[in-house]
C-alpha cells in the first residue's frame, strides 16, 4: 500500500507540469499568445518549462511588432494615397487643373511611395534571409567619395559642409551596391538633422580584425534614452514628425539588416547638440 500511495504521488507531481503545458500549448494553438505555465519543479520537466515560456514569451513580442508593422505600413502608405485620389479626382470632376506645378506634385507624391516599398522589399528580403550580395574587393575611398558626391548638392544646398577621409587603405570584400545604399542612408540621416553651418564627415578605417566606416555629423544628436530604439523600424524620436520632415523611419533600419548581412554590426553613440557617429563595423579581408 505504501509503495503504491508513493507511486500514484510521484506520478501526480510528473504528470500536472505536462497537463499544464500540454493546456499552456492548446492556449497558443488558439491565439493566446500570453499563455505561460509556473515553474514549480526541477529538473528535465522544470528546464522544458522555462523554455516553453521563453518561446511563448518570442512569439507574443513577434506579434506585437508585427501588428504594429501592419499599422505603420498603413499609416505611411494612407497619406500619399490619399493626396493622390484627391487630387485626380478632383481633376476628373473639373474642380482642379492638371497644370506643370500639380503633376510635379502628384510625381514627388508617387516618388515617395515608391521609396516606402522599396525600403519595405529590403526589409522583407532580410528578414526572410533572402537578401542577397554580390560580394567583391571595395575600394571604400571612392566608394565613399561617390556618396559624398550623390549627396553634396543637397549639403550645399541646406548649408553643409559634406567631407571624406580614410585612414590608410582597409581592404573589405562587400556588395558596392548595397554597401553604398547604406552609408547614403546615414548620410541622408543626418542631413536631415543637422542645422545649417554644420558638417558631415565620412571615414573610414582598419581596426584589427575589422573594417570601421562613420558617418559622423554636428548635428541635434539624439539622447541617450532614444539610442537603443534609433534603428528600429518606424521609430522616431519625435512622434510628430512626419514623412517629409523624418523619413519614412526604415533608413536606419535598413542599415542595421545590410551590415548584418555582410556578417558586421551598425551602431550610434551621441552628444545631444554636439555629434552624432552612425559606425558600421564589417569584418576586414584578410
Amino acid at each position: 500500500m505504501l509503495t503504491v500511495g508513493v507511486s500514484v504521488m510521484a506520478a501526480r507531481r510528473l504528470v500536472g507540469p505536462v497537463n499544464a503545458l500540454t493546456h499552456a500549448a492548446r492556449r497558443m494553438r488558439d491565439g493566446d499568445s500570453s499563455a505561460r505555465v509556473q515553474v514549480r519543479t526541477t529538473g528535465e520537466i522544470s528546464e522544458l518549462a522555462t523554455a516553453f515560456n521563453e518561446m511563448s514569451e518570442h512569439l507574443q513580442r513577434m506579434e506585437e511588432q508585427r501588428k504594429a508593422m501592419v499599422s505603420d505600413v498603413s499609416h505611411e502608405l494612407r497619406t500619399p494615397l490619399s493626396n493622390l485620389r484627391g487630387w485626380l479626382e478632383a481633376a476628373q470632376d473639373g474642380v482642379a487643373e492638371l497644370d506643370p506645378a500639380l503633376i510635379a506634385s502628384l510625381v514627388e507624391e508617387l516618388l515617395l511611395l515608391q521609396h516606402i516599398v522599396d525600403d519595405l522589399q529590403d526589409l522583407a528580403l532580410a528578414d526572410a534571409g533572402k537578401l542577397r550580395l554580390h560580394l567583391e574587393p571595395v575600394h571604400l575611398g571612392d566608394l565613399l567619395d561617390q556618396v559624398a558626391t550623390a549627396h553634396r548638392g543637397r549639403a550645399e544646398a541646406a548649408g553643409l559642409t559634406l567631407t571624406t577621409g580614410v585612414i590608410g587603405a582597409p581592404a573589405l570584400t562587400a556588395d558596392p551596391v548595397r554597401l553604398r545604399q547604406a552609408v547614403g542612408n546615414l548620410v541622408t540621416n543626418s542631413l536631415r538633422y543637422t542645422p545649417a553651418g554644420g558638417r558631415i564627415t565620412l571615414g573610414a578605417r582598419r581596426d584589427g580584425d575589422h573594417v570601421v566606416i562613420e558617418v559622423t555629423d554636428t548635428g541635434i544628436g539624439i539622447r541617450a534614452e532614444h539610442l537603443p530604439h534609433v534603428f528600429d523600424r518606424f521609430w522616431r524620436a519625435e512622434k510628430s514628425r512626419n514623412r517629409r520632415t523624418g523619413g519614412s523611419g526604415l533608413g536606419l533600419a535598413i542599415v542595421r539588416d545590410l551590415a548584418e548581412a555582410h556578417g558586421g554590426t551598425a551602431t550610434a553613440a551621441s552628444t545631444p547638440g554636439v555629434r552624432t557617429t552612425f559606425t558600421l563595423r564589417l569584418p576586414a579581408r584578410p
